[in-house]
């Protein structure tokens, strides 16, 4: 009996005993489906259960036998090399960060893992150097899970203002409640117990959280990771399939040291970041370079008279003993000699964001008491932006008649009657969320001479132009101020206006245009960020 068919046959007779025999009362009712309440102090302590644990040890071992050799690791002293390398590069190379400084420092285990927990939500898809101020300002704000449970939901999304996907924080802030009111303000202590009780936090968010915070030896794969690995075994197929999604998983719990679980996780992510880059990768200054399948492939494909070059490598190919293997590139984008290791991994296929309209109004009274003052509006509590503010909107209409009137009736909801004559469009603005391409078409209105409006409904406010730049308001809002503003009488000559245009002159943008409506563009947030994210 072979070693592999021998495992199988020993974790089944195990998976096969009485739920009793290797499983615990709390951990089954943390798990069940009916919504009851969970024990807390039990939850938050317990180990991953024998049943879940062994599932996932068979599926890997399922995995491995269907995988060719080729994309893994052969044996222990390749994984021993390429974790020593790994770390020792990490040791020399890594960057001074304010959440691993905070993690280091940190002796409370519960402070420590919410400092981790924080930075690894606002990390998700988005640059390092947009996070450190965010992350600064949070922590000196919100600097324990009890100071963050009592917060507002208004203040969270005021910090938050800018940064994209705004769920993550208001997820953040119900995670933290739930561990205050009901895991008595301890942290669970596994990635599985952190990703059953904590809203909005996935198999990465919980194993980052797990090893940096609390050893524990887990592996984790965020975009860096995924594109690290892909490139080491040459796994070219499509990165958004569950099979290589497995594969990954598992080739990250396979290399994880369980001497320094949360540097290696965190090396790795690293190397992805700074060397192993999705367009320009520094193979030279990479640590795991004579281990990375794709630098051989690289190697094998150049000109001939590079072979006869002593001490040329002896590359290995992937041999699958029957048919296509399911992780090599496949025969419809076969390897482009031009791209180098950059091969691995191919973008996965991803669904265009649909597209929207909507018409957005600027309403401004300049004899407000105080100064002028602009309408805003407050989003629902679910959906796109929950929660934020906003200029009163509508849905798109074709004509531009209706359009207006439509616009109108919206304003006077909040205000009462206005001059309909007033109103003005200005331009339009177009912005990219995670799944949808919203244009707003712009309208200005100026109240001047009039009696102020001094009383609105619930759901609105007057706000000062200087409280708007600090209000909880998505980066699309303040996108649509400017193009107000570039409109208004008195606009400084420096000025630089957005360009706008009106729905019948509409043209395509210039490349300039399109660079800085990319970088306006809010970041992307998933759990499991995509393996062509923006590098870190």
């Amino acid at each position: 009996m072979t070693p592999l068919v021998s495992r199988l046959s020993r974790l089944w007779v195990i998976m096969r005993k009485p739920r009793a025999a290797v499983g615990s009362g709390p951990r089954k009712q943390a798990a069940s489906q009916d919504g009851r309440q969970k024990h807390a102090k039990s939850s938050s302590q317990a180990k991953p259960s024998a049943p879940n644990g062994l599932a996932r040890q068979l599926e890997e071992v399922v995995l491995q036998a269907s995988v060719s050799p080729y994309h893994l690791f052969r044996d222990i002293a390749e994984v021993t090399a390429f974790r020593g390398s790994l770390l020792s590069w990490y040791d020399q190379e890594k960057r001074d960060l304010p959440w691993r400084r905070q993690a280091e420092d940190e002796v409370d285990p519960d402070r420590r893992a919410y400092a981790v927990w924080v930075s690894e939500v606002m990390l998700q898809q988005t640059q390092v150097a947009t996070v450190i101020n965010y992350y600064t300002r949070w922590m000196q704000k919100w600097p324990t899970l009890q100071d963050l449970a009592s917060a507002s939901l208004e203040e969270v999304n005021q910090l938050w203002a800018g940064l994209g996907y705004y769920s993550r924080g208001r997820r953040l802030q119900e995670g933290a409640r739930k561990v205050v009111e009901e895991l008595g303000g301890h942290m669970p202590r596994t990635a599985e117990t952190l990703q059953q009780l904590l809203p909005g936090v996935g198999r990465y968010t919980a194993g980052a959280i797990a090893s940096i915070a609390f050893g524990q030896a887990t592996g984790v794969v965020d975009g860096n990771v995924a594109r690290v690995l892909c490139r080491v075994r040459a796994i070219g197929a499509d990165p958004s399939s569950n099979l290589v999604s497995q594969q990954l998983w598992s080739l990250a719990q396979q290399l994880v040291d369980p001497a320094r679980p949360g540097d290696f996780n965190q090396a790795a992510m690293e190397l992805g970041a700074t060397v192993c880059t999705p367009q320009r990768p520094l193979c030279r200054q990479c640590p795991v370079q004579s281990l990375c399948r794709a630098r051989q492939r690289v190697e094998r494909e150049r000109p001939l008279a590079s072979w006869n070059l002593l001490g040329s490598p002896d590359v290995e190919e992937c041999a699958p003993s029957t048919g296509q293997c399911q992780l090599c590139l496949p025969p419809s984008e076969p390897w482009d000699q031009t791209l180098g290791v950059v091969n691995f991994p191919r973008k996965a296929s991803r669904k265009p964001p649909r597209e929207e309209s909507s018409a957005t109004c600027v309403l401004e009274q300049s004899r407000a008491l105080g100064g002028a003052r602009i309408l805003l509006v407050q989003r629902p509590n679910s959906g796109l932006l929950a929660g934020l503010w906003e200029f009163p909107s509508v849905t798109w209409e074709p004509s531009e008649q209706l359009q207006r009137k439509a616009l109108l009736q919206e304003l006077q909801r909040w205000t009462g009657p206005l001059p309909a004559t007033h109103l003005r469009h200005l331009g339009e603005v177009v912005h990219v969320f995670s799944h949808i391409k919203l244009t707003y078409q712009v309208y200005g209105l100026a109240l001047e001479g009039q009696t102020p409006v001094t009383t609105v409904p619930p759901g609105a406010r007057w706000l000062t132009r200087e409280e708007f730049h600090t209000a909880a308001v998505s980066t699309a809002m303040k996108k649509v101020f400017r193009v107000y503003e570039g409109q208004q009488p008195g606009t400084c000559k420096g000025f630089k206006r957005p360009q706008v245009s009106s729905p019948s002159s509409r043209k395509k943008p210039s490349m300039g245009q399109q660079v800085l409506d990319d970088f306006f563009q809010p970041h992307i947030s998933a759990d499991a960020p995509s393996l062509n994210s923006a590098v870190q």
